[in-house]
């Protein structure tokens, strides 16, 4: 059976039971300290035969161990995970994966990157050839069967992330946002490829699940989109896109919808002290390690025309070509620093925004300090101790230690960072990092 046979044949029949089925799905890792990490939580979701169905959610909501939770590679916490009707206890016979970076062999040829997995199945190297063949053919790279990672640009190195996925004919193709680490134009003409292929029915698989960030990417790929918040990741929403392939972004049901997801995230995200959706409160506050660069250039692109101090988020995003991913935490920051509101798909600057956004650099930083020390408890926690001190002086990990008491090491060092930064830029305290400490040698 060839690769557009086999595609036939997955497409063509009605499954008996869902694909996949979980019901319940809790994950968790355990901290370093020895308190609990919930990363997933009651997560249940069903993946039926000819379907894409697009997982979108922001970074650290759990959408790649989920991923990871359906393929086997990774034991659920708690709940119950079902492919083809049988539990999952291990790496899934019908399921392949195409990762965000290409994870290529580089000593190896692109048919020999293609031909690994099958070699691994114990085929036959005939017929290993002969399939690989064709699964280069059909993700458009026939003629580079011989050549070496380092002589393909990042969109060729995906194609064949693509086909040696494509090339064990799985049932379900998982997607670990594969489009993302490509450029703008590159990952335009691989997802157009990809939804040609699938359309045509040419595609050896009988369903998608992708990872996305993306809200564009998923409307434009998928059947169904499953919202997932973040901190622990649960399923908030979900969204049935009936549109034909192929879409146009200009088609006002699709804007309709892009807007709506917009809406739904601004809308129903868990509300915080302060005003943002950030998870925890107090010291436990996690933080975005956004740049104050960022902050400012947000705030005075929002104050300039056509704006004038209120705009549409899937506008705002477009114009500033920016994904959902990277606003949202800058939109976020300045909603907890009170100089931004953000509701329904709308962003809009408070007074004390456009205010900031009329004064000058000093004008500024003092503004930022005021409102730092405010609505952000560690950043007023760190002055303070610095003020009581006799050396005005505290080391980096008399903060940290108490911050990871509320997430894990990683976050906390986000969260550290980027109040050292929002500090340093508001003249409330310095940092030396060298001695890891801070002070008060650049004070207010």
């Amino acid at each position: 059976m060839n690769i557009v046979e086999s595609a036939k044949f997955h497409r063509s029949g009605e499954p008996t039971a869902p694909l996949v089925d979980l019901s319940g799905v809790r994950q968790v890792y355990r901290k370093s300290d020895g308190s609990d990490l919930v990363v997933l939580d009651n997560v249940s979701l069903t993946i039926a035969g000819g379907e894409i169905v697009g997982l979108l959610g922001r970074s650290g909501s759990g959408k790649s161990t989920l991923l990871r939770i359906i393929a086997g590679l990774l034991p659920a916490t708690a709940g119950t995970v079902r492919w083809c009707g049988k539990p999952v206890t291990g790496p899934c016979e019908g399921i392949a994966m195409v990762f965000q970076s290409f994870a290529l062999f580089p000593w190896l040829t692109v048919l020999e990157n293609v031909e690994i997995g099958l070699e691994a199945l114990g085929v036959p190297a005939a017929e290993r050839r002969r399939r690989a063949i064709e699964a280069i053919d059909l993700i458009g790279l026939d003629g580079f069967e011989s050549a070496y990672p380092k002589e393909l640009s990042g969109g060729m190195r995906q194609r064949v992330g693509f086909a040696r996925a494509l090339v064990v004919h799985p049932r379900l193709l998982l997607m670990d946002e594969p489009f993302s680490s490509l450029d703008v134009l590159t990952a335009e003409t691989l997802r157009t490829d990809l939804i040609d292929l699938w359309s045509e029915g040419r595609l050896p698989i009988e369903s998608i699940l992708m990872v996305t960030h993306n809200i564009e990417e998923a409307v434009l790929m998928c059947d169904r989109i499953l919202i997932i918040s973040s901190t622990p990741g649960r399923i908030m929403a979900e969204i049935k896109v009936d549109l034909p392939h192929p879409r146009n972004r200009l088609d006002p049901v699709f804007r309709q919808i892009v807007d709506d997801i917009y809406s739904r995230i601004t809308q129903r995200a868990p509300e915080k002290p302060g005003g943002a959706s950030f998870a925890g409160a107090g010291i436990g506050m996690l933080l975005p390690h956004v740049s104050t660069n960022s902050l400012s250039g947000l705030m005075e692109a929002l104050a300039a025309a056509p704006y004038h101090g209120k705009a549409d988020l899937p506008d705002l995003a477009a114009t500033l070509q920016m994904p959902a991913d990277e606003l949202f935490p800058i939109m976020e920051t300045l909603q907890l620093l009170r100089f931004a509101e953000m509701a329904e798909g709308d962003a809009q600057l408070t007074d004390a925004g456009r205010h900031f956004v009329d004064l000058e650099i000093d004008g500024r930083k003092r503004l930022f300090a005021e409102h730092l020390v405010a609505y952000v408890p560690l950043a007023a926690l760190i002055r303070r101790v610095l003020d009581e001190r006799p050396s005005h002086r505290a080391p980096f990990m008399r903060f940290s230690e108490e911050v990871e008491d509320y997430m894990s090491e990683e976050d906390a060092e986000d969260t550290m960072r980027a109040i050292i930064s929002w500090g340093r830029y508001a003249e409330l305290f310095g940092y030396d990092e060298e001695a890891r400490q801070f002070n008060l040698e650049n004070p207010a």
